[in-house]
């Protein structure tokens, strides 16, 4: 028993003595995490001229785009073929991915040799055994009358343009086929296939087998986005948003960089932490100066390092007792597996002894625990330099996505990581030393990268199909200039419909007079009480209006909200709640004695009657309060002040917001003579020839007409370019089959298309993963300011995943990418339509003139025309294609409608002055 304790005792110091004694000697190959963390911080800097375009020529890290823009969603079906050449075995897969319950693949594959005499040959020859190869697979297979998407793993640097073109940069792992280098590979193989003629194939992807990787991992994981090989070569992969990557067009989304990480270091930034062996590797090597990373850690080396290192340490008498040997001095006689064995927990001082005995060196058992420590530090060495790299990489990923802990998954292949008994746990453990804020998950590729071709040829074949059908859906809503000018004509004739007599009452744009003869000409005076009533927030204001030389305009305002139960209770509630609101407004200002002229904003259609009389057509905008349709709003609140008691008022004006923009801007420039509002709802108002007025009485001068053009379509002639989206919208609104324009082009209903849109999309598998949230299911949930904050271009793709997330969605980048599109086509749509409806409006005044030509000014406000980044440009441009004879100027609506009715109401009482004068 002593015995035995005594022995395992001095076994143990042995140990640790010779233990000390190798780490003493092999120093410079012992990293610590301060150093570690140094690489890391070197590798970031490369990686980042990589992607830069003035840096990437000189750059070591070539950052090579894969155009793989998107991992498999688990929506991916259909039957593959999968080429797998990067070795001197070649590999052909047939893979089925099938959706029953769940997602299945099957596959079956079949390996063939690549000879030598072949891989030294001409690029013909190389590219026709391939050929030869698929041919005989799909015999066996009895496939060659169908036409598969075939996906090709070709393991070499690759220049790609496109995800199915690739041109080889050098060949490498023994390859020398002449005539390749510089090549298009897909083309290659096409010609060999096409000379062949017996079958058809389409080849719709070229892949790195790193990418392969990736995406192998990720059929089985969403989250993998990095793949890496740790094998007989060494190289890794990640996906990289777009907007970093210079070498390739466009911003949107994410790609797949292949690194070409075994190159870090060849521009001489590993130089201090290289050895002696490292160099006398590359010197030997078959690329002096080149792969300088892979050199120092991957499978095809690993062992040869080992070998040298031994040699040294025997030349100077540390191991052997000094004994050489031819085999000890042979090149590759000490191979990586070797390594693999030496460092088994268990029996690895026994296979250590094995396999230095078969060197010839007779060794003592301080020799092979010697040598198990050597090996252990160089295979060590290799897994915290890519645990540092692999590190930089996640940081990388964590700072592209803003978060505060990243979660993701790393998928891995490669001989050595496989084989080695530690590999995997040292270089788990690194990792997570160097990234704490992250959560990594290491996921092993089990069928290497022929399934990870097949999977990018099945997202390729997903989202080209789905990019059809997307298209297709998203048609509709792109509307050609002759579809506009039919819209413009349409317009005109409802326009003539609402002016003539005859056609009023049926007429569906009901052309309103609103009594408002004349534009401001500079010598309104006085103060007046302006009310702003047309959505949910109300407001009054207290206008101060001087004139004279130096005209000026002075605004004190309050805003109060409306309940919903008011705007939707009685008549009476809703009026009482006003005057108690310019009752508190009153007191605010201290004016509740003085007896203002006050102007009522009342943004809803009126048949009116005098300035100051306005019969409710029917509520719009959500409002549904009773017995106030049929009746004269200017009665309803002059009773609500009576019957209040506090205060008095003299109601001068009742007006539309849409006039009181118009109004607005004409004060400040003389030329406006039209009024469009672009928000919640959307309407438009003009000076209109008052000959062509025929429901009043007079032909001489002008007034300002409310179109009231939101109905338009209402009688069914906007029915051929309304959506099936557009008919849900409307179903489920408030009111059904009203407003049927303003329902295309406002900012109340844009919201409510995209997510009907969304919803038809998810439900057909193209976004979400095809889950549809209850927040999607939520009508209303989909704010019109959410579509300007997703198409501004300022906005990464990061953010509308975040604003996707704000509401419920679980978005990938490809989600994003979609929903950006969706909201694009129906902001362009409603822009073009409101340009159109705007056309035809300036088109009239300029034939009522009788002019060639006619300029004019248009006063504008509204929510999506001030906020949506590109609404007004779209809208510009399609009042400028379609009415070309008019030069139309348009004019933000700085103070709102509400200054617009103090105006009115100066106008108003600037001409009533102007009567009794008379």
């Amino acid at each position: 028993m002593i015995a035995a304790q005594l022995l395992a005792y001095y076994f143990t110091e042995l140990k640790d003595d010779q233990v000390k004694k190798i780490d003493k000697y092999l120093y410079s190959m012992r990293f610590s995490d301060e150093t570690l963390r140094d690489i890391m911080q070197r590798f970031r800097i490369e990686l980042v001229k990589g992607l830069g375009r003035d840096t990437n020529p000189t750059a070591a890290l070539k950052m090579l785009p894969t155009f793989v823009r998107s991992i498999p969603d688990g929506s991916e079906k259909g039957d593959f073929i999968a080429l797998d050449l990067g070795g001197s075995n070649f590999r052909i897969l047939r893979v089925k991915v099938s959706h029953e319950k769940k997602q299945t693949v099957q596959m079956e594959s079949q390996i063939y040799d690549t000879p030598e005499d072949i891989i030294h040959g001409s690029g013909t020859r190389l590219f026709d055994h391939v050929a030869e190869c698929l041919g005989d697979f799909m015999e066996k297979q009895n496939i060659k009358d169908k036409k598969l998407p075939v996906g090709f793993t070709f393991s070499f640097p690759v220049h790609q343009t496109k995800l199915d073109e690739g041109h080889l940069t050098t060949w490498t792992k023994r390859f020398k086929a002449s005539g390749v280098e510089g090549m298009d590979v897909v083309k290659l193989l096409n010609k060999a296939i096409k000379n062949r003629g017996d079958y058809d194939a389409d080849i719709m992807a070229v892949v790195n087998d790193t990418v392969g990787t990736m995406m192998t991992c990720g059929f089985d994981d969403q989250r993998c986005e990095v793949g890496i090989i740790i094998g007989t070569g060494t190289n890794a992969c990640y996906m990289e948003e777009l907007r970093h990557i210079d070498l390739v067009e466009g911003d949107e989304g994410r790609m797949c960089v292949n690194t070409e990480w075994g190159a870090f270091g060849d521009d001489g930034r590993l130089e201090d932490i290289r050895t002696e062996f490292d160099r006398e590797i590359d010197r030997g090597s078959l690329n002096p100066g080149k792969q300088l990373f892979e050199k120092m850690v991957s499978g095809m080396y690993m062992g040869e390092l080992v070998r040298l290192i031994l040699v040294k340490m025997a030349r100077e008498g540390l191991l052997f007792e000094g004994r050489i040997t031819p085999e000890l001095l042979t090149k590759g006689k000490f191979e990586t597996k070797h390594i693999s064995a030496i460092e088994k927990s268990k029996e690895g001082l026994t296979k250590a002894r094995e396999i230095l005995t078969r060197l010839g060196v007779e060794p003592s058992t301080e020799d092979c625990i010697a040598v198990q420590h050597v090996c252990t530090i160089v295979s060590f060495r290799s897994a915290n330099l890519i645990a540092a790299t692999l590190a930089a990489i996640l940081k990388r990923l964590k700072e592209n996505k803003g978060v505060a802990r990243l979660r993701t998954t790393v998928g891995i292949d490669g001989s050595l990581y496989k084989m080695h008994p530690q590999y995997a746990r040292r270089l788990h453990k690194a990792v997570r030393r160097l990234v704490p804020d992250s959560d990594v998950r290491f996921l092993l590729s089990e069928s290497g990268s022929g399934k990870g071709a097949a999977m990018v040829t099945a997202v390729a074949y997903r989202l080209a199909e789905q990019s059809r059908l997307i298209a297709e859906t998203l048609a509709e809503f792109r509307l050609t200039t002759e579809q506009l000018l039919e819209v413009k004509k349409r317009m005109r004739i409802e326009i003539q419909n609402g002016l003539s007599k005859s056609t009023q009452d049926t007429a569906t744009v009901k052309m309103l007079p609103t009594f408002v003869r004349s534009t401001p000409d500079g010598s309104e005076n006085g103060d007046f009480l302006a009310l702003d009533l047309g959505g949910t927030n109300f407001r009054v204001l207290l206008v101060k209006i001087r004139s004279g030389k130096r005209r000026t305009v002075e605004m004190h305002n309050k805003i109060y909200a409306i309940p919903l139960e008011v705007m939707q209770g009685t008549g009476e509630e809703l009026f009482d709640h006003i005057v108690h609101c310019i009752s508190d407004f009153l007191d605010y200002m201290g004016m509740k004695n003085t007896r203002l002229p006050l102007g009522f904003t009342f943004s809803f259609p009126c048949r009116q009657t005098s300035l100051d009389a306005g019969i409710l057509v029917t509520w719009t905008k959500g409002f549904k309060a009773t017995d106030c349709e049929g009746e004269d709003v200017v009665g309803l609140l002059r009773e609500a002040i009576k019957r209040r008691e506090e205060f008095d008022l003299d109601v001068v004006a009742v007006v539309n917001d849409t006039v009181g923009t118009m109004m607005t801007c004409a004060y400040e420039e003389p030329t406006c003579e039209i009024g469009l509002i672009a928000g919640t709802g959307s309407n438009a108002c003009y000076m209109e020839e008052m000959r062509n007025i025929e429901m009043i009485e007079g032909d001489d001068g002008r007034m300002c007409v409310n179109m009231e053009w939101g109905a338009f379509g209402d009688n069914g002639c906007l029915d051929d370019i309304r959506t099936e989206y557009d008919r849900a919208v409307d179903d489920f609104s408030l009111n059904p089959g009203k407003q049927r324009y303003e329902k295309m082009c406002s900012g109340m209903y844009l919201g409510e298309i995209v997510r009907n849109i969304l919803i038809d999309m998810t439900k057909r598998g193209f976004l979400f993963r095809g889950q549809i949230s209850e927040t999607l299911k939520t009508r209303g949930i989909f704010e019109t300011k959410f579509l300007s904050q997703i198409e501004s271009d300022r906005l990464a793709l990061l953010q509308v995943r975040s604003i996707l997330q704000h509401l419920g969605l679980d978005s990938t980048c490809d989600d994003s990418i979609i929903v950006k599109e969706v909201c694009g086509a129906v902001s362009h749509r409603a822009a073009q339509l409101c340009g159109a409806g705007m056309a035809a409006v300036v088109d009239k005044i300029r034939e009522n003139r009788g002019l060639d030509h006619l300029k004019i000014t248009v006063g504008v406000d509204g929510t999506l025309y001030k906020l949506h980044p590109h609404f007004s440009g779209i809208m510009h441009q399609t009042v400028n294609e379609l009415a070309p004879q008019c030069d139309v100027n348009f004019l933000l609506s700085e103070d709102g409608s509400g200054k617009g009715a103090a105006l009115i109401t100066a106008v108003g009482c600037r001409l009533r002055q102007e009567l009794n004068n008379k």
